[in-house]
């Protein structure tokens, strides 16, 4: 079943950033991270927050430009609120911030394990671009990361 989902700018919450990431990746960034990444110049927060949730975030999104291209740091959906579009709802949401600040290109690197997530980005038109051998580190070892890019002009 798929949800309306509000897109925010959430670039002065990184405790609520970090507690999101906790609740999606086995490795998860702490609200330092978060903050030094909230300082960089070019980097927005968003988060997604879907009717029938009562307001709680369902998932969030960084995203960097830089040198006219754009990077999806990282994204991520809670697991009980997978399968709802929210991931859609963040992406698309990125790339029309990317595509409104001028950038030619969309960047993301994804573990090659996640396959509903590079089946969002392939049905959003990226496309493999190169990878990054054993770049995600997980308790059972690292595996490896795609790198994926969208051209945006």
């Amino acid at each position: 079943m798929t949800a309306t989902w509000d897109i925010e700018i959430m670039n002065a919450a990184p405790e609520l950033l970090a507690e999101l990431h906790a609740g999606c990746f086995e490795q998860p960034w702490n609200a330092n991270a978060f903050a030094n990444l909230l300082r960089t110049p070019g980097t927005v927060a968003t988060i997604a927050r879907g009717d029938g949730d009562n307001g709680t975030p369902a998932g969030f999104a960084l995203l960097r430009l830089a040198g006219g291209e754009a990077e999806i740091v990282t994204i991520g959906v809670r697991p009980a609120c997978r399968g709802r579009g929210a991931g859609a709802a963040l992406l698309d949401d990125l790339t029309t911030r990317a595509r409104a600040a001028g950038a030619s290109a969309l960047l993301l690197e994804v573990a090659v394990d996640n396959t509903a997530a590079i089946a969002l980005y392939q049905g959003r038109g990226f496309a493999s671009h190169g990878r990054r051998a054993r770049y995600y580190r997980r308790p059972g070892g690292a595996v490896d990361a795609i790198i994926m890019r969208q051209a945006l002009v």
